[in-house]
């Protein structure tokens, strides 16, 4: 059994050292997790909510895989909500004030930053790519927190790398994948 799963089986029973102490060792993987899947600007916002859920349903944790994984699918899953959220608190306020949208900003920029990058990924896409790519996750780890066999993970992360490289060629006037050697 790993460190962080022993600290928060100590706080599951009681323990409020053990508690902070894994809030400590974890709140890095959590807040860079909230960063790329949610809003950068409301990252420490999420991870908040994401520590509130946890402590809620610490009751229910019951060992069968490790502690930072069940921490990390929490925190995906705080994201999520937070995105469809304001996804539709956007469509909203542009209906009431028949905004165009803004695709014309984001053609003008030269190169995107990397948080627009991922936001042009679906959330399936987005969440594979940010645990492998960006969090450091095996596929196999990946696949275990967001409840999918490895094969799915594997493949979201291909289309994703395909999208995100076709986004960044066209930003530099270069060839589409399909049209790259190699």
């Amino acid at each position: 059994m790993d460190r962080l799963t022993r600290l928060l089986l100590d706080a599951q029973g009681g323990d409020r050292d053990a508690l902070e102490r894994f809030v400590a060792e974890t709140h890095h993987d959590v807040i860079d997790l909230c960063r790329y899947l949610g809003d950068r600007d409301n990252a420490d916002d999420l991870a908040q909510e994401t520590y509130q859920r946890a402590v809620a349903s610490l009751h229910r944790y019951r060992a069968s895989g490790p502690a930072r994984h069940w921490l990390l699918t929490i925190a995906r899953r705080t994201c999520a909500d937070a995105t469809r959220k304001r996804t539709r608190r956007r469509r909203l306020d542009q209906q009431v004030a028949a905004l165009p949208d803004d695709t014309a900003t984001r053609a003008e920029t030269d190169q995107p930053e990397i948080d627009e990058l991922l936001a042009l990924l679906d959330d399936d896409r987005r969440a594979a790519f940010v645990l492998t790519q960006l969090s450091g996750f095996r596929y196999d780890a990946a696949a275990e927190m967001l409840g999918v066999p490895i094969g799915t993970i594997r493949s979201r992360v291909a289309r994703a790398r395909e999208q995100l490289l076709d986004v960044v060629a066209e930003s530099r006037e270069l060839p589409p994948t399909a049209e790259r050697p190699g």
